[in-house]
């Protein structure tokens, strides 16, 4: 006759071989989607070749992979002033931020026409790139993109900010062409880095460096 420890053993040795059998079919169904995700990650390969208006401090164009790159690299350093956001999450919103620029390019802000749906355009394009992954993951990614672009959050905020930064630092470094519009930047953004004491410490920093460039180059 099994005794009640036994019993109780049997029962729990059943249940971890039943966790461990469900853990490997899971596996096993995941697995099977990496053919999708590779195939996204080679599409989004088309960033790298995508050019904005930037250009670097050796006088190449600048990519968006670029960009996103020391956008990622800015979020990162600077993690430890902004205690009261989640830096994972707004390491997410910068990732994905200009994904959708691999479809169709990138328009840059001095060339943007009032009636031009930017955003809308973006977010079209962004949903056809993520054509080839799972559903779920498509799900969200888009959350992602639509927490960046309505920038309500206080992640979706600091991304927004420290997106428009990154450009600026790139305006002010890079090896630019004659007739350079760097008076355009002293408005650029400015809706976005306001109101937090670290993006406007940054920002000011920013601004001096765009006049001194306007006032040598008279643009």
């Amino acid at each position: 006759m099994w005794s009640w420890h036994y019993i109780q053993s049997a029962v729990r040795i059943t249940s971890v071989d039943l966790i461990i059998s469900k853990e490997i079919e899971m596996t096993a169904m995941k697995t099977d989607e990496l053919p999708k995700i590779l195939s996204f990650i080679k599409s989004s390969e088309k960033l790298k070749s995508t050019l904005r208006s930037a250009h670097t401090s050796t006088g190449r164009t600048e990519s968006v992979a670029e960009h996103t790159w020391r956008l990622c690299l800015m979020a990162l350093v600077l993690d430890n002033y902004f205690p009261e956001v989640n830096m994972g999450r707004v390491l997410k919103l910068c990732i994905i931020h200009d994904l959708g620029e691999a479809v169709n390019g990138d328009i840059p802000a001095p060339m943007q026409s009032a009636g031009t749906d930017k955003s809308g355009n973006e977010r079209d394009d962004f949903l056809l790139l993520l054509n080839d992954l799972p559903g779920e993951l498509q799900h969200e990614l888009t959350k992602l993109w639509d927490e960046y672009d309505d920038a309500a959050t206080p992640e979706a905020q600091i991304a927004k900010a420290l997106d428009k930064l990154e450009t600026i630092t790139q305006h002010n470094q890079g090896d630019n062409p004659d007739g350079f519009d760097y008076s355009f930047n002293l408005d650029y953004g400015k809706e976005y880095t306001q109101g937090h004491p670290v993006i406007t410490s940054i920002r000011d920093i920013l601004d001096k460096e765009t006049k001194r460039n306007a006032d040598k180059t008279g643009s």
